[in-house]
């Protein structure tokens, strides 16, 4: 079953990066739900079935907590790797391309016919990005993938109904990874070749890591720990980088209330199951 599922999340991932290649004015609508979904699934069904699956407590704080905020810290860390691996690349460039004259002024190359022209035209048209950083970044988003696919097997092991709600909480957020896979790898100045074989990789990414789950099953408390772990990751993608972007160059009413009716429609189902 939770391959079956999966292949819902291939569909989707590969959805999100379609709809990266054609959505413009309406793609803050489309994160600001993606992030409410997210929010929903995590506080109101994830965490609560991961803190009873893994009731043991470490110094007074049940376990499923500890990794939930563990989680959330260790996307926090991979994330500031990332930022901070992007912009030694860009100082870098900034430095090979800039001659400075003591005032802090960079110097282009100009031509005889008066129109001024930066060293390096494909750093000056994708602002010094390099592209490796985004193909790291998108990497990145396929292994985050896999490990939804692990996340989503080990849930069906546990019930029917920790199965939907992962379900539910992986489809809707492949949407946004194959979204933000194909849109990360090419800002950064990548060829729409590779940024479409990075988007069938991360689709590819959670089938394979459901399948895996076949050949083993999780008992109850280490599942329940590491679904609080997931919990904690899904919670920092969507409230520090979907929820953010959403509303970054459209801060309309219409991306809030999305959000406010993507958790309101977790709240529905949750309450619906029991």
């Amino acid at each position: 079953m939770a391959v079956i599922v999966a292949l819902g999340a291939f569909l989707m991932t590969l959805a999100g990066g379609w709809t990266a290649q054609r959505v413009t004015d309406r793609r803050h609508l489309v994160l600001g739900l993606a992030g409410g979904l997210m929010l929903g699934v995590v506080g109101l069904d994830l965490l609560p079935e991961a803190m009873h699956a893994a009731g043991a407590e470490v110094f007074g704080v049940p376990l499923a907590l500890l990794l939930f905020v563990g989680g959330f810290l260790v996307a926090h860390c991979v994330e500031r790797v990332l930022a901070v691996r992007q912009a030694s690349h860009g100082g870098r460039n900034g430095d090979a391309h800039t001659h400075g004259d003591g005032h802090g002024h960079g110097e282009a190359h100009t031509h005889g016919d008066g129109h001024g022209h930066a060293p390096g035209g494909a750093d000056g048209e994708h602002g010094g990005r390099v592209p490796q950083v985004g193909l790291t970044a998108a990497a990145a988003m396929v292994g985050h993938s896999l490990a939804d696919g692990v996340a989503l097997g080990a849930a069906f092991q546990v019930g029917g109904g920790m199965g939907v709600a992962v379900a539910l909480a992986v489809i809707t957020h492949d949407f946004a990874d194959g979204f933000n896979t194909y849109t990360l790898t090419r800002l950064y100045g990548n060829a729409r070749r590779k940024a479409l074989l990075m988007l069938f990789a991360d689709a590819v990414a959670p089938v394979v890591g459901a399948a895996s789950t076949l050949l083993f099953t999780l008992p109850e408390e280490p599942l329940g720990a590491y679904l609080g772990f997931f919990g904690g990751v899904l919670l920092y993608l969507a409230a520090a980088e979907i929820l953010p972007e959403a509303h970054h160059k459209h801060p309309a009413l219409s991306t809030l209330m999305c959000t406010v009716g993507g958790v309101a429609g977790i709240w529905l189902v949750v309450g619906l199951a029991d």
